[in-house]
């Protein structure tokens, strides 16, 4: 069930939306961490267009976001839509520039700082289990009704721009989100969206979990993962991939092999040779081992979008 709050509690939630209080910000709005009555602490996204004018595209953009979010509430991928607000005084236009939205917070830090962090880097099992959260995810956003090719924070977003930016999810079905290095380089025109666009940003995250590497990285030659990565995978030379921080045990070693190969796959330089993400998923449930862990949110907003809520398991690894 839909809630609304009003503008004021919302404001008096997030401190006045206090810079402090900012968890992420995307090409589509801000997003603060709120604290509302009983000490409820949710997260409140902000549209860009809320301290302006406010065109009737921009007001079909917000309508399309809030339709999305509620059609995923029985996801158990998706961080919780938790409702609306409305402004206190009853003028339409303001009421309408000033709608928030109101989802679940959660508190555990972004992916990045996972992956990055000076001490304890997560284990390869954790890895495995992200990896497969993320593209089960996916594969439900792509096979719900209505489709979702890209949930950006599409998406794009969701996989790329919140995972070094800490970006905003943005909903707005037309136009691309990312960043250089994450954003499908077939990707010429909205009109040519597709799923496949996805399952290239996949494999660029991908990529990052195993290798802990930047997507771009101007002191690396090639400076582009993908292009560091593939010929790398092509050569067989995985270990040279692996994050060196932590070393891989035997029983992991088929398994990592395994998500490199999908890698390499999902950044094909031709959409056509990419898998599904239900093929994705089908693979790793025969091919990969992994521990059952929850994913601390990733950006601040997704903080991340995709939480195990349910207890899976895994077949063991192939020999």
């Amino acid at each position: 069930m839909e809630e609304w709050w009003g503008n004021k509690t919302t404001a008096r939630a997030t401190g006045s939306f206090s810079p402090s209080r900012l968890l992420g910000k995307g090409s589509h709005g801000s997003v603060y961490k709120g604290i509302l009555e009983e000490n409820q602490l949710v997260a409140i996204k902000k549209s860009s267009n809320s301290s302006g004018h406010v065109s009737n595209d921009n007001s079909k953009k917000l309508e399309n976001e809030i339709c999305v979010l509620s059609s995923l509430r029985e996801s158990p991928y998706v961080i919780n839509f938790l409702g609306t607000t409305h402004d206190d005084d009853h003028d339409s236009a303001c009421k309408e520039k000033n709608r928030l939205l109101v989802l679940e917070f959660m508190p555990n830090g972004s992916l990045y700082d996972l992956l990055h962090a000076d001490v304890n880097p997560p284990s390869w099992p954790k890895r495995v289990e992200i990896a497969i959260q993320i593209a089960r995810a996916i594969q439900s956003l792509h096979e719900g009704k209505p489709l979702i090719g890209r949930l950006g924070w599409q998406i794009l977003d969701l996989l790329c721009c919140a995972w070094s930016h800490h970006r905003v999810p943005d909903l707005d079905q037309t136009q691309p989100a990312g960043t250089i290095g994450y954003l499908d380089p077939c990707y010429t025109t909205p009109g040519k969206l597709s799923t496949k666009n996805d399952v290239f940003s996949y494999g660029v995250v991908l990529l990052e979990i195993i290798s802990c590497q930047k997507v771009i990285d101007v002191s690396r030659l090639p400076a582009s993962m993908v292009d560091w990565a593939v010929p790398l995978i092509e050569k067989q030379k995985l270990m040279e991939i692996c994050d060196s921080r932590i070393a891989l045990p035997p029983f992991m070693e088929g398994t990592i092999k395994h998500l490199l190969y999908v890698a390499s796959r999902c950044v094909s330089c031709k959409e056509e040779n990419r898998p599904s993400m239900s093929e994705i998923v089908s693979g790793m449930d025969q091919n990969c081992l992994a521990g059952r862990v929850k994913i601390p949110s990733w950006s601040s907003l997704m903080w991340s979008v995709i939480l195990m809520r349910r207890p899976r398991k895994f077949p063991k690894a192939m020999a």
